[in-house]
């Protein structure tokens, strides 16, 4: 099914969202789904936007399953507790399970360090329940990332944790993507999400779609894909014509 088209409104990007000069090494996006779903799922919908892209390598981890109170206690796979739906600015999450979370991601990131992947060459993302770890992870993770993006997403931890942030991690250029017809994390938790993060001093790129629910749109993929080339030091046209060379 092709995704709809939704016309986003556009903040002006922060200048320190630039690209460095050059990117060493390949790439990693991280993605984390949202509750409900698998790493399968998600490949299915955001790998074919990087299939032309050899340099760039794609992980899709599944959340383990556990019962959801909120949900009539239904197992599904989820990063850590959901307290109730919708998620608003406000939202009081269980921060020790978001926090072993956190611990689980930070596994996952140390294991490409060691094995030679630039932590400026990691990219950690996620949507909605995925998209509040994405952001947690690379607020507690003591280096610089390449970038962190949020689709539908939310803050998961209390303000109180700022003081606990990095100032390397301060450095991490977040995108953040929210519809503001999204009934299950309101408009409201993303706006409040980036506000949080430019008040630690942090570059964050808000787009904002009038029209969108909670879910994923071609416009928000290519978008996304765009912006992890660029840090990447891939062109569109590079791209393109690796897409189009003959086997």
């Amino acid at each position: 099914m092709a995704l709809p088209a939704v016309p986003p409104i556009d903040r002006q990007p922060d200048p320190r969202m630039a690209p460095p000069s050059a990117a060493a090494g390949r790439g990693l996006v991280l993605w984390l789904h949202g509750s409900a779903e698998t790493g399968e799922q998600s490949r299915a919908q955001v790998a074919p936007y990087f299939s032309a892209v050899p340099e760039l390598r794609l992980s899709f981890p599944t959340a383990p399953t556990t019962p959801i109170a909120c949900y009539g206690d239904e197992v599904i796979t989820a990063w850590f507790g959901i307290p109730g739906v919708p998620i608003t600015a406000t939202t009081a999450r269980d921060e020790k399970g978001v926090l072993k979370a956190v611990e689980h991601v930070h596994e996952m990131i140390n294991k490409e360090v060691a094995a030679g992947t630039s932590p400026t060459n990691i990219f950690v993302c996620g949507l909605s329940q995925g998209g509040a770890l994405a952001i947690a992870s690379v607020l507690l993770y003591p280096q610089t990332l390449g970038r962190c993006v949020v689709f539908s997403g939310s803050i998961p931890l209390s303000k109180s944790f700022a003081e606990k942030v990095p100032p390397e991690a301060r450095k991490t250029p977040v995108l953040w993507f929210h519809g503001m017809a999204d009934g299950l994390v309101l408009f409201e938790a993303g706006q409040s999400g980036c506000a949080f993060l430019q008040e630690l001093g942090m570059a964050c790129e808000f787009k904002a779609y009038p029209a969108l629910g909670h879910s994923l749109v071609d416009e928000e993929l290519q978008y996304f894909r765009q912006w992890i080339l660029e840090r990447l030091g891939i062109s569109q046209g590079t791209e393109t014509a690796r897409s189009t060379s003959p086997s």
